[in-house]
């Protein structure tokens, strides 16, 4: 009997499973996760996966249940004899943690790469990390998809005039010249400090801004203080508007508070993770399409490169 193409999700992220099966042509396999009196978590795969391709869908975003439910699923997959497991990780947690930036703190997205491993995982597919570096965590392969995929044709459809890309830091400005080049425009770097983590101290702008529709690309958005921030500066500095592109919508603490009382004129997300609420602002592209069709090349043998906008 030929192996099947079977997509399953955890709890957090079935929304996001249901379209990608669907933009794939199959219908969500039967799964559901119990639990126990006391908190334990218990997945149980309700159909037969022997022999098949496993997709596990699961977002690792908070809580740390997340990730256990999605290393159980592996291990489910696993012992009913599934052909072939992918974790399919549209956000991948703790990417902020991929280095010792201290003394005695750990390299936490190294650890997920080993736990994720050691579960069972023959492959992992994911979007946007932190720090791509992070694919070599791992000794298993790594699809990496590039949100510019889904941003670039948005960007296009705006049809703005004196476009300047910028990254909300220096870490980002490998993302942000990649547009910038793309499109052939300028960009600039707001350049910050931060005392302690999610706390801007001092911002500042490199390069010109006036006159120019401002476009800021970013993987992460958590509180939003460095977005509002930096758009208030880039304002101030001369810029038409500012809007913002940003892969992961993690949004917490007075994020959605940040956001509606900013000068940004719009936030573009991806559907990584799920919204807690809606917001003006807030403008919501899928990544469903994407990630069915880089399962479908997964398993026919084909390229995941040829989905890159800029391969």
């Amino acid at each position: 009997m030929e192996s099947q193409v079977r997509i399953f999700s955890g709890t957090n992220t079935k929304y996001l499973a249901t379209s990608i099966a669907e933009a794939y042509g199959v219908e969500v396999g039967k799964a559901e996760v119990r639990r126990f009196s006391d908190g334990e978590i218990c997945p149980v795969i309700l159909e037969s996966i022997r022999g098949d391709y496993v997709f596990l869908v699961q977002s690792t975003v908070a809580p740390s249940d997340n990730l256990f439910e999605l290393l159980l699923l592996i291990d489910s997959a696993r012992r009913a004899s599934a052909a072939y497991i992918t974790a399919v990780i549209p956000y991948f947690g703790y990417a902020r943690q991929d280095r010792k930036d201290k003394p005695r703190v750990p390299i936490a997205a190294k650890l997920i790469a080993n736990l994720l491993t050691a579960a069972g995982t023959n492959r992992i597919m994911t979007m946007d990390l932190h720090a791509p570096q992070i694919q070599g965590f791992f000794d298993i392969p790594v699809d990496h998809l590039e949100s510019s995929t889904i941003f670039i044709p948005y960007i296009k459809s705006l049809d703005l005039h004196d476009v300047t890309f910028a990254a909300p830091d220096v870490g980002g400005v490998n993302r942000a010249r990649a547009y910038a080049i793309h499109f052939n425009k300028e960009m600039v770097i707001c350049d910050k400090y931060r005392k302690r983590p999610n706390e801007v101290s001092a911002m500042t702008v490199i390069g010109d801004v006036t006159g120019r529709n401002v476009i800021i690309c970013d993987d992460i958005i958590d509180t939003g203080n460095t977005l509002s921030n930096a758009s208030d500066l880039l304002l101030s500095r001369g810029a038409k508007s500012v809007r913002a592109l940003i892969t992961h919508p993690v949004l917490s603490g007075k994020a959605y508070e940040n956001i509606e009382r900013s000068s940004l004129t719009e936030v573009v997300v991806c559907d990584t993770i799920p919204l807690k609420k809606e917001s003006r602002k807030i403008k919501i592209l899928s990544v469903a399409d994407l990630f069915a069709t880089a399962i479908l090349n997964m398993y026919e043998h084909k390229s995941i490169t040829s989905l890159f906008i800029n391969n």
